[in-house]
């Protein structure tokens, strides 16, 4: 089954969007006085956003691809609507594939 094959790559896409929304509000408003008090924490936080970004999306290529769809269409779409698609698109992959599973018996 495809869905079973995509099952790891949305699992660790929805680990490094978890970690990436982290990192980002690291820079928001509450938790942005502790950041910037340090030039170290800055720069992790940094990287920490580009790394997982960059695992995010190809974590959705390899998803993508052994659903048989169009790798490059889906990273790019979830690039431009970031992280709004992402977060809606692995809710909706996970409420569709538990209904596509035959029940155990």
């Amino acid at each position: 089954m495809q869905v079973d094959r995509a099952q790891q790559p949305i699992a660790a896409a929805a680990v490094t969007l978890v970690l990436w929304i982290l990192a980002v509000a690291s820079f928001l408003p509450p938790l942005f006085k502790y950041t910037s008090q340090s030039v170290l924490l800055i720069i992790a936080a940094g990287i920490a956003i580009f790394v997982c970004l960059v695992l995010h999306l190809i974590f959705i290529g390899i998803a993508a691809k052994r659903l048989g769809r169009s790798p490059v269409l889906w990273v790019i779409m979830t690039l431009c609507t970031m992280p709004l698609l992402s977060i809606i698109g692995l809710i909706l992959f996970e409420w569709f594939s538990e209904h596509d599973k035959p029940a155990a018996v």
